[in-house]
């Protein structure tokens, strides 16, 4: 069984924003972006207005350079589609639900996407959360669509979580729970029963995760949270060899998604004008299915940008995106980081002296 360990929440919100905020002034986040050549760095930015939550990404099964994301609690039913260029191509209403916390998005090999109504910021107050499925648009318009929805328990009681996950290959869903430390990776059945209950059974520990995501050839899984994130090797239906990989400082890292040709990842944050970055994969990270480009190895770039903010020049499967907001980024992120690390600690302070 996988185990982690992660240190109290207020401490590694200070030690990740001095240890950011130091590497930033010393680098100068206010240079101007350099370009990496391996393909690292921002791959565009979601410049819709009505997405100022992006919680869950996910690559499109039918259309090429598309990904799929939805806002945070107090949205509606909706998902969009957003193409390479951060551009919402297709605003999807899901007919007759109302959400109460969307955290994730997946796509299946049954061609359907699976959004998950998952989270429980309260610490388990709800007793089942719900996962949403309906088939990929072949067509990308505004549109309603009909969900089937699914009645989700996990075997050990309530908890928060905000990472779904569909395998592509046995289209078996998994669940990751958020906790401050370490949650746990949970199992669905087989196949997802619309009648009744679906039990979720822990079959690993997790870290501290906000989203997740399977390579499309499904030997690889990807567990991210706001300053660190795992890649896995498949094995057997779990999660073995674990490697750490390092996700771009950003201002609330919340979504993670393998590029459609498995060769990289995605990560995504809230906020408006969010931007994705693109984080190539070393050839030993690689899915299996994926060879090494002949010539060239991602090893020779940065898996992630620097939190100097150096985005890159994206590959051709994302975007040809913008780039420039990068430093701001950081900076903010920063900034956000000391305020509710120090708010936190002054909230410690006020109960002892109470």
């Amino acid at each position: 069984m996988l185990r982690t360990r992660t240190t109290r929440l207020p401490a590694a919100l200070l030690a990740a924003a001095c240890a950011t905020a130091a590497v930033a002034v010393t680098a100068g986040v206010g240079a101007p972006p350099a370009r990496a050549a391996g393909g690292g760095g921002e791959a565009f930015t979601i410049g819709d207005p009505r997405i100022t939550e992006s919680s869950g990404l996910a690559a499109s099964l039918r259309h090429p350079g598309v990904y799929w994301t939805h806002n945070d609690s107090d949205d509606g039913p909706y998902v969009y589609a957003v193409d390479s260029g951060g551009r919402t191509v297709a605003t999807v209403t899901l007919r007759g639900i109302e959400p109460r916390d969307v955290e994730a998005i997946s796509t299946g090999p049954d061609g359907r996407l699976y959004v998950g109504d998952i989270g429980d910021n309260l610490g388990g107050k709800w007793p089942e959360v719900w996962i949403y499925a309906f088939a990929e648009p072949a067509e990308l318009r505004d549109q309603t669509v009909q969900v089937t929805r699914y009645r989700v328990r996990y075997e050990d009681g309530p908890r928060d979580a905000e990472a779904l996950m569909v395998h592509p290959v046995t289209g078996r869903a998994y669940i990751a729970s958020k906790k401050q430390g370490g949650g746990g990776l949970y199992q669905g059945p087989e196949q997802l029963s619309a009648t009744g209950v679906n039990t979720f059974r822990r079959i690993a520990d997790a870290p501290w995760t906000t989203d997740g995501a399977f390579s499309p050839d499904g030997t690889r899984l990807v567990l991210r949270g706001y300053f660190a994130a795992t890649l896995y090797r498949w094995k057997d239906g779990a999660p073995a060899d674990p490697d750490p990989v390092s996700p771009p400082f950003q201002r609330q890292g919340e979504s993670v998604a393998f590029t459609a040709d498995g060769r990289a990842l995605l990560f995504g944050s809230e906020g408006k004008d969010s931007p994705v970055w693109r984080s190539p994969l070393d050839d030993d990270q690689l899915p299996d299915t994926v060879r090494p480009l002949p010539g060239a190895s991602a090893s020779a770039a940065p898996r992630s940008p620097d939190p100097s903010g150096s985005p890159g020049v994206p590959s051709t499967d994302s975007a040809s995106g913008s780039s420039g907001s990068g430093a701001g980024e950081q900076v903010t992120g920063v900034a956000f980081l000391l305020a509710v690390a120090g708010a936190m600690f002054g909230l410690r302070r006020r109960k002892r002296g109470g």
